[in-house]
């Protein structure tokens, strides 16, 4: 099969969270256990760190990823989800892996996919640590998924765990509570293993203590043990947060040789380092135009208070957002100055326009449908002035169908 042959049979025949959402979540470790011992346990031949946490953690890995790349290592980066290419999500040293090793991976165990009826993210979780453990990296920098506990990735024994957040997201398979949320994050932490927590919240904080203790593990609040501030290239003042965890987490990694200039160029090139794309990026001038990735209470909360706090004439706000999203809780969050282009990012799980607009009118925000992000985005152009800002978001694949 060619590369994207390969793509379409893996979104095609496997369920996928990203595209089917809760049908895709399975409840158990089990396939993925049998799928690495399959593949000869590869998860147990590098060291790793995991991240976790509802906004942040992927910000996060790239950050880890660019300061280890810095200070000299090979360093594998697991993340999802994609925004333009499958193989964002297995990069070693910021490149991607090669189109034919992912041909290969998938030609060669087609068979064994099909019989266990492994999941879209059980497989490519598979093929991942297959990938960092052939490359013989340093080091790999995994992502969770969803969730913590029951996430695929959580087959590792990680060197350092980092949690970043906790926030409302995916209440239908995490809780609906703040703790019940933080309970399953916390799944990641391992016995003796440090975890760090970027962000101190005393509604979830209690939740962190317990199972740390419980299992012996070091804990580190972040944002309550580093003071030092730091520059980072990927923009937005939120930012700093993820920045703490970051830091606090590489105090806790023994082996590895990582000094302040480290740290500091490596966060400063974690776009040239790493390639992460969606996060506060800019992607036009005149006007200018803006794109990121969040899409729950905290993260557009945050996101906002950043666009508030741009210097811009007009807004215009390209939006679409998927079908489980609270928009009861969302859009209150959205500024009511402002000129709205709401669309449907073109997946299964995509919000329908009409029902997005008639949602937004309930609560004084106006604003037009259109048949597709790109078309929204084409109209806010033509009628921004060159001193307007257009921000394009909502959903992780609203700013997919941009970029």
């Amino acid at each position: 099969m060619t590369y994207e042959q390969t793509l379409e049979w893996m979104f095609g025949q496997l369920p996928m969270y990203q595209q089917k959402g809760k049908e895709a979540y399975t409840y158990k470790l089990d396939n993925i256990q049998g799928l690495t011992s399959y593949l000869g346990n590869p998860h147990h031949t590098f060291k790793s760190i995991h991240v976790a946490g509802t906004n942040g953690k992927g910000s996060s890995s790239h950050m880890l990823a660019s300061i280890l790349q810095e200070a000299g290592y090979r360093v594998g980066l697991y993340t999802s989800p994609h925004l333009k290419d499958f193989r964002e999500r297995l990069k070693i040293n910021g490149k991607m892996a090669p189109k034919s090793f992912v041909i290969d991976f998938i030609e060669e165990h087609k068979p064994f996919f099909l019989k266990n009826q492994l999941s879209f993210f059980e497989m490519t979780v598979g093929m991942a640590f297959e990938y960092f453990a052939r490359e013989k990296v340093d080091i790999a920098i995994v992502e969770v998924g969803l969730g913590g506990r029951l996430d695929s990735t959580n087959i590792i024994t990680p060197e350092v765990s980092l949690i970043t957040n906790i926030g409302w997201d995916h209440m239908d398979l995490l809780g609906n509570s703040l703790p019940l949320i933080a309970a399953e994050k916390a799944g990641i932490i391992k016995s003796g293993i440090p975890v760090v927590i970027s962000e101190y919240d005393p509604e979830t904080a209690p939740i962190f203590k317990d199972i740390a203790s419980k299992r012996n593990a070091p804990l580190i609040f972040a944002s309550e043990t580093i003071m030092k501030n730091y520059t980072t290239s990927l923009l937005g003042k939120y930012q700093a947060r993820n920045v703490k965890g970051v830091v606090a987490t590489l105090g806790k990694l023994i082996g590895f040789e990582i000094n302040e200039k480290h740290i500091r160029q490596g966060l400063l090139n974690v776009v040239n380092n790493t390639g992460i794309l969606g996060r506060w990026q800019v992607i036009g001038h005149d006007p200018k135009i803006v794109c990121d990735t969040a899409h729950n209470k905290e993260g557009i909360t945050l996101v906002m208070q950043q666009l508030l706090a741009e210097e811009y004439n007009k807004l215009h706000l390209v939006l679409g957002f998927v079908q489980d999203k609270n928009l009861d809780i969302i859009l209150p969050l959205l500024p009511k100055n402002a000129h709205y282009y709401w669309a449907r990012p073109d997946i299964r799980r995509g919000l329908d326009a009409d029902k997005l607009q008639s949602a937004a009118a309930s609560i004084g925000l106006g604003g037009r449908k259109y048949n597709s992000v790109n078309e929204a985005l084409n109209q806010a152009r033509s009628r921004a002035d060159v001193t307007d800002l257009i921000y394009v978001g909502g959903s992780t694949f609203t700013v997919a169908e941009v970029l």
